[in-house]
């Protein structure tokens, strides 16, 4: 015969089968839980791989991909540990409060993360591009979701936050096929205008870059004080904008010199209103003054 305490022990333990029961398909349930979870995350991650990253730049899609399987991920842990007493709402509290504390310093960072994205929507532009924005101009060498950075024609590497760059005006120069060019020279009040003109209208117009239409114009400005200011305005192909500038700017002077146009330089009339006597010395005079001086 078993012992009594034996019996009674055997009789405890089948009493409680129905508690067991129900404690072992509660674990249950949470590890299907959390299966379910990690398949989901999984097969997002996968139609984002083969949906949308080969249509965005690859830091872009980085960020949106962690985002995705990141937040199905605690968002399914969360919910397969509420039988725990572990609820949402109270995790919600706990990170309000947290918020509180990191959400200014947070605040910058997401509002860059988010203008990245807002940036790559609208897409201003694309690395490569020249651009200006605030007091930069350059080349775009490289976008990602929280700064963008330009190396300036003078050869300087400029960070860029991404919200700084949504409350700007963005000029790209890329998105268009031609560029203006305008170059301001003076002429001497004694030229003759219309010679110059001609004559630096031919030379836009010989240049095998400078477009037809729209066509090039050469007109007077303004009416200095020591010069009579024309201005040259041609269309070239954006891409060779720069090369063009320079070749047209140094040729302008040879142009003007063989049309016998001068170009001035700032100078002073000085009008006398009284006669003034000045006692001019012959040269042979001063040699004397010298030699008895020395």
């Amino acid at each position: 015969m078993f012992p009594q305490d034996v019996i009674q022990r055997l009789g405890t333990m089948f009493e409680s089968l129905p508690a067991l029961e129900k404690q072992i398909l509660l674990y249950v349930g949470v590890a299907a839980a959390l299966g379910v979870t990690v398949a989901v995350a999984i097969l997002a991650r996968y139609w984002l791989r083969r949906s949308l990253r080969p249509k965005v730049p690859p830091h872009v899609y980085v960020g949106i991909e962690k985002v995705v399987v990141y937040g199905i991920i605690l968002v399914g842990v969360v919910a397969a540990l509420s039988p725990f007493g572990i609820q949402l709402t109270g995790l919600l509290m706990v990170g309000g409060f947290a918020s509180l504390v990191i959400g200014f310093a947070a605040q910058t960072v997401f509002a860059n993360f988010f203008s990245g994205l807002l940036l790559y929507v609208e897409r201003p532009f694309k690395i490569g591009d020249p651009i200006k924005v605030l007091d930069y101009v350059g080349r775009v060498e490289d976008i990602s979701m929280v700064s963008t950075k330009i190396r300036t024609w003078d050869g300087v590497l400029v960070r860029i936050p991404n919200e700084k760059l949504m409350n700007s005006d963005i000029s790209n120069y890329s998105k268009s096929v031609a560029r203006r060019i305008d170059i301001p020279i003076g002429i001497s009040y004694k030229s003759d205008i219309e010679k110059a003109r001609e004559a630096l209208r031919r030379m836009l117009e010989e240049h095998p870059l400078v477009l037809v239409y729209p066509p090039p114009k050469v007109y007077v400005v303004d009416y200095s004080d020591s010069a009579i200011v024309l201005k040259l305005r041609c269309w070239v192909p954006t891409s060779m904008w720069f090369e063009t500038y320079m070749e047209l700017v140094a040729k302008v002077k040879a142009t003007l010199d063989e049309a016998g146009v001068e170009i001035p330089f700032p100078q002073l009339d000085l009008h006398v209103k009284e006669p003034v006597a000045i006692d001019l010395l012959s040269k042979e005079r001063q040699e004397a003054l010298n030699d008895v001086g020395t």
